[in-house]
């Protein structure tokens, strides 16, 4: 299958649950147990806002290839006007970009490309 064609929405909707890996593990990892605190410090990475902030970020230090980029691209070119109640839809669209490259990048199997993002999201890389 090309991944290169596909709905970039399919992409960020599984993006978006193998980020949320990535965040719950790494929360786990530094040593948070209580579910309750889980929760809250998660909202510090999955939020739209958040993600947005992180792909910003990214993006000003040419973090993306070129083949990267026109996946963001099209993911927050998408035609779609529907987004959460909590935030704008320009917002919605950027965290839609980030999800939809790491769930590019999981469909073409670079997980050391998903390390490197979340690497720098999490940690600070």
């Amino acid at each position: 299958m090309d991944y290169n064609t596909l709905n970039v929405l399919s992409l960020a909707y599984l993006g978006d649950a193998i980020y949320e890996i990535y965040v719950r593990k790494y929360l786990i990892e530094i040593g948070i147990s209580k579910v309750e605190l889980l929760q809250k410090e998660a909202i510090k990475y999955v939020s739209a806002k958040e993600q947005a902030k992180f792909l910003k970020q990214l993006i000003e230090k040419n973090f993306f290839d070129e083949e990267e980029q026109s996946i963001i691209n099209r993911a927050r070119n998408h035609k779609g006007n529907r987004h959460p109640k909590n935030t704008d839809i320009v917002t919605y669209k950027h965290s839609t970009g980030l999800e939809a490259v790491i769930g590019y990048l999981y469909l073409n199997s670079k997980i050391e490309r998903i390390n490197e993002i979340m690497d720098y999201i999490l940690k600070g890389d």
